[in-house]
This record gives structure tokens, sequence and C-alpha cells, in this order.
């Protein structure tokens, strides 16, 4: 079965210039990581302990943050690698500034580039966070006797329903995993299943803080325009999500002056159509790249750049969370609700299911269907007890996640 994989990897490669060519043209690859997607290195790898850390994009990226802090200060480790596979994704750790941690983007999942990949760098280990499951790439790692490290594991009924169709296959690959770490009980569950020997559960790592002050700040001129304004948030919104939260907008305007809604787009790429959506509707919009001036009249305000999403969290009372009104299976909501938001989402929410229910235990979260339901659950007053508690949760999983790695680490 590798070997089927391996061939249709391989048929793909031969139709690559044109999936690459669309790739370019909308912006989701360039030179640079095209390169490294094929095994063509661009940092030099240093003498003595590597760690590497891969996660598909943002999100997962941010997860380990925290991570890659406390093996920024530990002597023992010469080099941190990060690979992920969108350019959004290095946009955003390149603005921490590590020292001794460095980013390429991950290599097809090809015995030769996998291959190269891994002869190059050398990890001790290669910690994989949430659903990143490459089976080539786990074949290569198995050979050379590198740990493979589940991190924050999740797997989706949906997913889960696709590996067990090819049940033998899966359990060859799910085997190789040395330690796997479940962020909820379904996952736990579903690797089992997999034949994953080794699962400790230890929580969700998304709930512990990332924290950055080069990363929080807002210019001194739009706080002091946002400080004139009633505002809350909707966050990584889908395609017509957005119109579902202007119409929320238009319902809440009546009641109150100086109204503004910043929608942060998931994709900003979309940043010219959810304009022009938004203008149908009679909405005056500012985007966040043009830096108004001032934001009198402006009735939505849209975050069209990249990796700061959190500035906008910290001043949001209310955050609607998108991917749940459409089928998409809704985003993290746990950065809005660490800073004392009130989190809002719609019914599909399949992704985040433990989340959720923990936040709703903590009457931090509620679920809406309609514009309207939207609009009349919306506050603008931060609940600072509620993030606390997201804090101190996130705090403990993080400081086990910690004892976890250094044993791996020092036992490898």
């Amino acid at each position: 079965m590798l070997f089927i994989y391996q061939l249709i990897i391989s048929v793909l490669l031969l139709t690559s210039p044109i999936i690459i060519l669309i790739r370019i043209l909308k912006k989701k690859e360039n030179i640079k990581s095209l390169k490294e997607k094929f095994s063509f290195k661009s940092k030099k790898r240093v003498n003595g302990k590597l760690i590497w850390f891969h996660g598909a994009s943002v999100g997962e990226v941010l997860s380990i943050i925290p991570l890659i802090k406390h093996y920024e200060k530990d002597k023992l480790i010469k080099q941190i690698l990060v690979t992920s596979s969108t350019i959004s994704s290095l946009k955003v750790i390149k603005k921490f500034n590590f020292k001794k941690t460095i980013h390429q983007f991950y290599p097809i999942d090809h015995f030769i580039f996998t291959s190269k990949f891994i002869n190059y760098w050398r990890p001790s280990l290669g910690v994989f966070v949430d659903s990143e499951i490459w089976p080539m790439m786990f074949q290569n790692l198995k050979y050379k006797n590198i740990p493979i490290i589940l991190l924050n594991a999740r797997l989706t009924k949906k997913t889960f329903s696709r590996w067990i169709k090819i049940k033998s296959f899966a359990k060859s690959v799910f085997n190789k995993i040395t330690v796997a770490y479940p962020q909820n009980k379904e996952t736990n569950l579903y690797l089992k299943e997999l034949d994953v020997k080794n699962i400790i559960t230890i929580g969700n790592l998304k709930f512990s803080e990332n924290s950055d002050e080069n990363l929080n700040n807002l210019s001194k001129k739009l706080k002091s325009e946002l400080n004139k304004k009633k505002i809350w948030v909707a966050s990584s919104t889908h395609k017509s999500e957005e119109i579902f939260c202007a119409k929320a907008h238009l319902k809440l305007k009546k009641k109150i002056t100086n109204l503004l809604t910043i929608i942060i787009p998931r994709h900003i790429h979309r940043a010219n159509e959810i304009t022009n959506e938004i203008k149908n509707l009679n909405l005056k919009i500012a985007l966040h790249s043009s830096k108004p001036k001032n934001l009198k009249n402006v009735d939505i305000y849209l975050v069209d750049t990249f990796g700061e999403t959190k500035k906008f969290h910290q001043i949001g009372n209310t955050v609607f969370l998108g991917g749940s009104i459409i089928k998409r299976g809704g985003q993290n909501p746990l950065e809005a609700a660490r800073l004392g938001a009130k989190i809002l989402h719609g019914p599909n929410t399949d992704n985040f299911k433990d989340v959720y229910k923990h936040l709703k235990l903590l009457n931090i979260s509620k679920k809406i269907n309609t514009p309207l339901q939207l609009a009349s659950s919306i506050v603008f007053k931060k609940n600072k007890n509620s993030g606390k508690k997201i804090k101190k949760i996130g705090q403990k999983i993080l400081n086990k996640t910690i004892n976890e790695l250094d044993n791996l680490i020092n036992n490898e």
C-alpha cells in the first residue's frame, strides 16, 4: 500500500507545474517555499542536538510557541527546526525573532524528498502537531530510529472514517508513532483503534498562552480611534460568514451608536471580495492595511494582514468565531476566551467539541444560529475572571507537556 501511495505522489508530481502555477497566482506559494518543499535547504544545520516541530499552518505553529520559548533557553539543544506548509505560518513565526529556531517548508511526502530532508537535518526527534500524519516521512524516521511524537493529536470522525477504510495500511502508519498525546477523548479512542501503542492524555495544548509584546501592540493612533467606538470582533470568518456578521451589525446599529464591527477573515486574500459584498449592504468599510486616519462613520474594520488576530482579540469584549455557521467544524476560541471575551459561535463546532463543552460549562460561550441572535448576544464588557480560569488550565497543560518532552529528549 505504501508503494501505491508513493506511486500516486509520483504521478501528482508530473502534473505539479500546473498546480504550482495556480498556487503561485493565488499567492499560496513562492520560489522559496517551492524549493524547500522539494528539500532544497535554505538554512544551515548547526552541530549538536536538533529538535524538530512540524505544524500545518498558523494555528498549529502558534500552539507550539510556548514550547519553542522553553527550548530556546535549553543549552543542551543547539537548534530548533520548525516546519509548516503555508506562507502565512512563516510570516507569523518570523515576528518572534527567535535566536536558534529556524523555519523550513515541509517537504513533499515522497521517499526522495523525505530521505533528503532527514539525512540533512538529522533531528533527535520529530514532533508532529495536531493531525499531521505523513506515511513516507514516518517510514523514513522509523528506519533511522528517530522518535515520532504526535503532539496535541486530533482526529475527527471524518478523518478517522477515511483512515479506517484502509485499516491495515493505516495501522502500519500509526503504529510507527512513538508516543501520542491526544487533545480530546474522541481522538484517544481513534488512536487506539489505529494501533498507536503509547497514548498519554495531558489536555489540549491550545489552552496554553502564547504571549509576546512585539505581537500585541496596536498603534497609538489606531487605539485612539478604536477607543471612540463600541467594538465587537468576528474572527476567522469564512465565505458567507462576513455577510452574516454584517447583517448582525445592521441590527445592532439601530440601538448602538459608534458601533464598529472588526472582521478578521480566515483567508485574507478574500479581502476584495468581502469588501464588495459588504459595500452592497450600504455599510462603510475600512481596511487595516490602508491605515485609515480616522474611523468616523466606519461600520466594518477589515483586518487584511497576517498574524495580528491577537491584537484585536485583546480589545474585543465579544468575539464570534467563524467556520461555525458554515460546515467547517469551527475555529479555535481559546485565545479570545483567555483574554476574557465572551465567545459566540454557530452550530458547527466539531473541530473543538471538548473545548466548547468546557467553555459552555464556564458560561463563557454561547451558540447562535441567526444574525439576530448574534446581535442580541453581543456584550461590551470583558470577563477577567473567565480569562484567568482559561490561563490556569493552559499553564497546567503546558507544564505537563514540557515535562513529557523533556523526558523524551533527555532519554533520546
